[in-house]
């Protein structure tokens, strides 16, 4: 009997062991980025994440677990807490759904938490932990947490929006176009709870993996794409897969109004158009703002922050109606 605990103990002990190593690619953060657009840009700035005495921040909140693998959020809210429930705006990093980290966005949470708004920045399984579609189902799980927890948290849950920036841009237009669809909803404990949003925020995240912009970067073999690395297959290989990834497939009546910020590069706006012409035909409001001699990750920098968290907060404001 020892002999069979001490086994159990042994291989409890491994998997636990296995579980803490996480594989991570840090090749998209914001002090690399910000060397590699320093000669182009010489002026850019990094904003930093500081936060105000009239904001409360709540770090690494575990909203799921999968076998043993916690994900977290990060909650920034505007004090004091009021009565009435305040609009929630969850916030997707980037990095090519291989790399990048919550912590990355801290910044605008925090600049709309000032502007009224419960902020969060959330984590997901990147490709190099787990494929295409597990990020989805992790992030339409942290939007069932939310709902699930909005009273403690003093969320409206009829007033739930989502933000991204590239990679984090691409998932926040499809958990807006797929709220509901059960293919999409994964298995987590608030399977039963709505993971649908009222509002999304796009920032550079391409909405259409099938347009030449992205399905034709893997015609070189030695320079894969992040999408092939996210769906385990290039276009070529599995076309199926990154269709069924493309947000614009999925617009309906259902799909809340869009707000697209984009950087003065073409082929990060793969599939926009098309996908405001469809909620063009369905009357679903949609903004675009292209902000002109950017880099792809201008979010992270002045002089370019600024300008995009008032189309941020304007469009917020003008949904939600809060002032």
């Amino acid at each position: 009997m020892k002999k069979v605990l001490s086994f159990l103990l042994i291989l409890l002990t491994q998997v636990s062991a296995q579980q803490d190593v996480i594989p991570k690619d840090t090749s998209f953060n914001t002090k690399l980025t910000a060397v590699k657009i320093a000669k182009d840009f010489p002026n850019a700035k990094v904003v930093e994440a500081i936060i105000p005495e009239n904001i409360t921040a709540s770090y690494d909140v575990v909203y799921a677990s999968h076998t043993g693998r916690k994900l977290h959020i990060d909650v920034f809210s505007p004090k004091p807490v009021g009565k009435k429930p305040l609009p929630f705006v969850m916030i997707m990093h980037g990095g090519g759904w291989r790399s990048g980290d919550k912590s990355m966005e801290w910044p605008t949470a925090i600049h709309l938490a000032k502007n009224g708004y419960i902020t969060a920045t959330v984590e997901y399984r990147l490709s190099t932990e787990a494929k295409y579609p597990a990020a989805i189902h992790d992030l339409k799980e942290a939007i069932q947490w939310v709902r699930k927890n909005a009273k403690k948290l003093n969320v409206d849950a009829n007033k739930i929006a989502v933000s991204g920036c590239s990679a984090g841009g691409e998932l926040a237009a499809f958990l807006g176009t797929t709220g509901g669809l059960k293919q999409f909803e994964g298995l987590g404990e608030n399977k039963n709870i709505s993971s649908a949003v009222q509002a999304v925020i796009d920032v550079d995240g391409v909405v259409d993996f099938a347009n030449p912009a992205e399905s034709g970067k893997d015609n070189d073999p030695a320079k894969p794409s992040a999408g092939k690395a996210w769906f385990g297959a290039s276009y070529n290989d599995n076309p199926n897969i990154w269709e069924e990834a493309s947000p614009t497939k999925y617009v309906s009546d259902k799909t809340p109004p869009i707000l697209f910020i984009n950087s003065s590069l073409d082929r990060y706006h793969a599939g926009r158009d098309e996908m405001i012409a469809k909620l063009n035909k369905l009357n679903i409001y949609s903004e675009v703002h292209t902000i002109p001699k950017t880099p792809h990750p201008f979010w992270l920098f002045h002089p370019w922050f600024d300008e995009a968290m008032t189309y941020m907060v304007n469009f917020l404001d003008k949904i939600f109606k809060t002032k």
